[in-house]
Order: C-alpha cells, then sequence, then structure tokens
C-alpha cells in the first residue's frame, strides 16, 4: 500500500482533529489522575490502561515522530502539556506557540491550510490518551461489526465552544478481549459549520510500546459506503518515535523572524 501524501490527505478528511481547551493551555499542567475524573466510562478508562495507562501519558512532556512522505519527510514536535506544536519539513515549517499559528513557506511550496494541519495529525497519533481531554461528553454507541467482529465504543462530542470544531463528533471502537483500541470514527464539521452524519474510519491496529506506551506506528484510512465500511484507502507511517518527561524552550516553538502568522477558522 502507497503512503499518503500529507497535502491531499489534509483535503480530505478535513479538520478531523478533536478539539480541546488545551489548545489555550500554558505550559502549567494540573495534576491529574483518571480517579480525579469520575466523567470517565469504565471502557474508556480500560482502554488508557489497555496502552499503558492515563498516568503514564501524563508524565510525558515532549512527543516526536517523523512521517515519511514520497519527496519528503516530516517531522513533529508536540508539547503534551500546553499543547505547543511544530512541524518541519525542509521546504517548509509550521506550528504553534501556543496562542497563535505560524507558517514558514519562502519557497511557496506548501499548498494546504496551516491552521487546521499544524496538530492534526497529532490528535489521530494520539489516540486514545487526548479522549481524556477537557470539554468532551461520553455517551454510549451501538457495537460495530466489522467482518463479523463486533467491537463495543464510545460516543465523543465536545462542548460547545471548545476548540476548532466543537460540532464534530468521534465513535473509539476497542476489542472486547484486549481493551486496546481498533477503530476511530469521526464526523467533520470544519469549514462549513454543519453538522455531518457522514462517518469516516480509520483502523488501528499497528501498535508497539514507546517508553511503556502503546502507540500506533501506522493508522490506516478505509474506504466506506454509507454506514459499511469497505476495505482499506491509505496509510500514513510514523517513525522514529520519541517521548520526554524533558519540555523543549519556548523558542522552539516560537514564530521564526520569517514566518507569519495564519488565520485560524472556528466553527
Amino acid at each position: 500500500m502507497k503512503k499518503a501524501t500529507i497535502l491531499f490527505l489534509a483535503l480530505a478528511i478535513g479538520a478531523c482533529k478533536p478539539a480541546t481547551k488545551k489548545e489555550e493551555a500554558t505550559d502549567t499542567v494540573q495534576e491529574e489522575t483518571v480517579e480525579s475524573k469520575p466523567n470517565f466510562p469504565e471502557a474508556l478508562v480500560k482502554v488508557f490502561d489497555a496502552h499503558g495507562g492515563l498516568a503514564t501519558w501524563k508524565e510525558q512532556r515532549t512527543l516526536a515522530y517523523e512521517m515519511p512522505k514520497t519527496d519528503f519527510t516530516e517531522t513533529h514536535t508536540i508539547d503534551l502539556w500546553s499543547r505547543k506544536d511544530r512541524v518541519d519539513a525542509g521546504q517548509f515549517s509550521l506550528g504553534s506557540d501556543g496562542k497563535e499559528v505560524w507558517l514558514l513557506d519562502t519557497e511557496k511550496t506548501y499548498k494546504g491550510d496551516a491552521g487546521f494541519y499544524h496538530n492534526l495529525m497529532f490528535y489521530f497519533y494520539a489516540m486514545p490518551f487526548v479522549l481524556a481531554d477537557d470539554g468532551i461528553i461520553y455517551s454510549e454507541v451501538e457495537d460495530l461489526v466489522y467482518e463479523d467482529k463486533s467491537y463495543p465504543g464510545i460516543r465523543i462530542s465536545y462542548e460547545s465552544g471548545v476548540g476548532t470544531s466543537s460540532k464534530d463528533e468521534y465513535f473509539i471502537y476497542f476489542d472486547s478481549n484486549t481493551n486496546q483500541m481498533e477503530w476511530l470514527g469521526y464526523t467533520v464539521t470544519y469549514r462549513t459549520g454543519e453538522v455531518s452524519e457522514t462517518i469516516k474510519w480509520i483502523r488501528y491496529d499497528d501498535w508497539h510500546k514507546v517508553e511503556g506506551l502503546v502507540l500506533p506506528k501506522s493508522i490506516t484510512w478505509y474506504n466506506f459506503e454509507g454506514t459499511k465500511i469497505l476495505d482499506a484507502r491509505s496509510t500514513v507511517e510514523f517513525e522514529n518515535i520519541t517521548l520526554s518527561k524533558s519540555s523543549k524552550p519556548h523558542e522552539f516553538y516560537a514564530k521564526p523572524e520569517k514566518a507569519e502568522f495564519v488565520t485560524v477558522k472556528k466553527n
């Protein structure tokens, strides 16, 4: 299967990153445990535990990984507490200083929307742990059946005004034996502002351990017809994944001198 080219992939999936109030967080993180969040469904706590535990995730400060493309490789770096981030690809760089999004593209090679792309892939990659973010509403959903196997799930929605697209919905499904995440369904409202009933699908079945956490080596988008999941469509791979309890200096995420701030649309 060919690796997806992220510029086209981003246009195809829209701004489907889960919304979170942590996009406006400071460098200070409030100490928090699973026990202090009574609104976590018991099933979701089991999923967290199957992936190494939410407490272990909260100990980490900096996440980095590479996403190889046909002509270049993107390096993504994220501060897990403040959610500042940076994407470097040689020909361009973009990121967020915690308040505003910037783009450095002197050769005008970047064709995407930096406003939503800067942390788009992080939210897909950091499943299921980003489902512990503030502003989330959890509810029940019917099991997903794929190839005669049933996967229990949890419906994810967001409080009004949270993040860039609070009308989006997400559906996490997991293996009933291992409790590991297996599927993510999501709807996209970005740019239209209208609630969508079309659910897109990503399969998570390529896991490995990093610093005690079970994280994806790749994720695969699937074709679909109505509510039926069909065959695999495109795969994004993650390489040279690192986690660190140390933070990078603010200057790392700050707008470079020749970069420009970009407008971020919110629904």
